[in-house]
């Protein structure tokens, strides 16, 4: 199991920095096809709608994940953390998330996330 918990702690990093650095190809490696968002706004958008948000340019800055919890249960995880960032005036923002990972072809992918601010 702590192969796995690298694993997806090594994940979690990319997936936040992918939102951080609007990073479309890393997230393509990582979402699998069925890959859905609730987005902060309250919208479902499926893995192209999330990989098309995702190409905007974010207003945010410093995005940081803190107080990460890992759950791993068989082929399946779920990651819990909160947020922290600067956003669009420059005022210190927090928020929290939880993503949801499946192995699939024996490759950790994220299936669900959830975020709010």
């Amino acid at each position: 199991m702590s192969k796995d918990l690298e694993e997806l702690t090594q994940l979690n990093k990319d997936y936040v920095d992918s939102v951080q650095n609007c990073d479309v190809k890393r997230f393509d490696e990582i979402l699998a096809q069925d890959f859905y968002c609730s987005n902060p706004d309250k919208s479902l958008v499926d893995r192209a709608a999330f990989l098309k948000q995702t190409a905007i340019p974010v207003k945010i800055k410093n995005l940081t994940a803190e107080d990460v919890k890992i759950r791993i249960l068989g082929d399946f995880a779920i990651i819990h953390a909160k947020t922290s960032y600067l956003n669009a005036d420059g005022e210190q923002a927090y928020g929290r998330y939880t993503d949801c990972w499946a192995r699939q072809d024996g490759k950790w992918l994220a299936v669900s996330a959830h975020v709010a601010r």
